[in-house]
């Protein structure tokens, strides 16, 4: 049986301990593993849950296995009335497409743009392909978001091109907060660079992890990442030294027209 693969990004993060109290499940999840909702908890939430899955990650990603885009959008729906914190975010401006097919004439694994052909199922399969499309679609919320914020930074950089830099340190510290949650996004929140369990495990299984890695670019667009927010970084400091020596520069006038005040009222004084 193929699988169909659906990943949207709904919020910065999800309660899973919430929704798995909700559906009666009792665990402790590690930071990286997925809560996975199957027939059993599909049941009453879209009509035909059968060999269907859904996998959600505590970084803000849910991934579809077998749901058509409207059984998706009413388990998200479902999910919102769970945990409430997710009720003001809006699905699917992220989404991944990904197909895992069985096919007996491949020899073991053939890999695609949008699917993965495999010669016979093994369970790990799953799971991986949620992970990777989960950490894909979450990449591509932060690149989006890095990108705005290139183009904001650039409109302040034409204001200096004509010796204008008006910005507040609430402003600096805002665009400070973005640039950095960026670098924790990637490392720290999604844990990019991180296996799961089984491909520490399994030889074969982290094989498929770091093939399917290589297929969706997840180092080469961390590296990006990476690159940008240091750049960012480098921007807002130069912005921090900027705004410092042009309050620096303010005070430097206020005393010596305090100076110059203070001298003509000591004449104005002796005169009369």
């Amino acid at each position: 049986m193929n699988y169909e693969f659906k990943a949207s990004f709904i919020s910065n993060e999800i309660n899973l301990y919430k929704i798995a109290n909700h559906f009666g499940i009792n665990k402790k999840f590690k930071w990286e593993e997925p809560l996975i909702l199957d027939d059993r908890n599909l049941k009453g939430i879209i009509p035909h849950p059968n060999n269907k899955y859904v996998y959600i990650f505590h970084f803000g990603c849910i991934v579809s296995a077998n749901l058509a885009f409207h059984e998706l959008r009413d388990v998200i729906e479902y999910l919102k009335r769970v945990d409430t914190t997710l009720k003001n975010n809006t699905p699917f401006n992220y989404i991944e497409d990904f197909k895992l097919i069985l096919d007996n004439r491949v020899k073991d694994v053939e890999l695609n743009y949008d699917s993965v052909k495999v010669n016979y199922f093994k369970p790990y399969y799953m799971e991986i392909i949620a992970t990777i499309l989960a950490k894909s679609v979450a990449l591509k919320k932060i690149e989006v978001d890095i990108d705005n914020l290139l183009d904001e930074i650039e409109n302040i950089i034409e204001y200096l091109d004509h010796g204008k830099l008006h910005l507040s340190d609430n402003q600096l510290a805002k665009m400070s907060s973005k640039v950095l949650r960026f670098k924790y996004n990637t490392i720290s929140y999604i844990m990019l660079l991180d296996k799961p369990d089984i491909a520490w495990k399994l030889e074969d299984a982290e094989e498929f992890f770091m093939n399917l890695s290589e297929l969706f670019e997840l180092k080469d667009r961390y590296e990006k990442i990476r690159h940008k927010t240091e750049v960012l970084l480098d921007i807002t400091e130069v912005f921090t030294s900027l705004t410092h020596a042009k309050r620096g520069t303010k005070l430097e006038w206020m005393v010596i027209i305090l100076f110059i005040v203070e001298i003509v009222m000591s004449i104005i004084e002796k005169i009369l």
